[in-house]
């Protein structure tokens, strides 16, 4: 990976996606936050600064239609190309219960919200960035989705977000097999559970752990895989 190389990091101004900038600055690559708030960017991108990482941060609201595209030529007129692009963005609002939430209690409206931010999102970012990679004959595309998503595991509990995670999965194999060609590579990965805001003091994981196979599949080599599902960098059932 060379210093030229410039990846978009969805909801990146807070965990997991915060410390995927992180590790990828460090590896020399130009990683841009990607904020739905910009202040909030600018604060992020702040705490990186102090580290000797200079970050860019850009609008990027992956609910509003619209903003993707607005993002990527935002990041194609400040750099000239988007090599990297990570869909972080995601929400868990199944209530009530949280984690422990029915599919009984769930509403229309909040597996509209799920959908919204956990699909649509990365699918509009994808049909956006998808032309520029194409043009300059590399891309690697990083969806962060979860073990809740894997139909071999599927269970009770959460059941928007799981889901939308499930969707997202397929999103990742239809989109690994239409960029197959000009070196472009699409994959999914589940960061574990991870302690952040979503995740919960109580969870198993630090966000830098979290991060580690989404950085590795965002800079795979032209012989990498495209269209699987990783877990600390080992392929996990879908």
């Amino acid at each position: 990976m060379t210093a030229t190389r410039t990846a978009l990091v969805s909801g990146a101004n807070r965990g997991i996606g915060f410390e995927i900038v992180r590790q990828l600055a460090r590896l020399g690559v130009l990683a841009v936050i990607g904020s739905r708030d910009p202040k909030d960017g600018l604060a992020a991108a702040e705490k990186l600064q102090s580290e000797g990482l200079d970050v860019p941060v850009v609008a990027l609201d992956v609910d509003r239609e619209g903003s993707a595209a607005e993002a990527v030529a935002e990041v194609k007129r400040l750099y000239g190309r988007l090599d990297v692009l990570v869909n972080n963005a995601a929400v868990l609002i199944d209530s009530p219960g949280g984690f422990k939430a029915s599919l009984f209690d769930l509403t229309g409206d909040i597996a509209r919200q799920t959908f919204e931010t956990n699909l649509l999102g990365p699918l509009r970012l994808i049909q956006a960035a998808a032309p520029l990679m194409r043009e300059q004959g590399y891309g690697r595309i990083v969806n962060v989705s979860s073990s809740a998503g894997q139909l071999a595991e599927m269970g009770r509990g959460y059941p928007a977000y799981r889901m939308s995670k499930t969707a997202l999965n397929a999103l990742t194999r239809i989109a690994a097999a239409e960029l197959s060609e000009g070196n472009i590579k699409v994959n999914a990965m589940c960061p574990g559970w991870v302690r952040t805001e979503m995740g919960g003091a109580n969870a198993d994981r630090s966000p830098e752990q979290g991060a580690d196979t989404a950085v590795w599949l965002a800079t795979l080599p032209d012989e990498g895989p495209t269209g699987g599902f990783f877990r600390d960098r080992k392929p996990i059932a879908w």
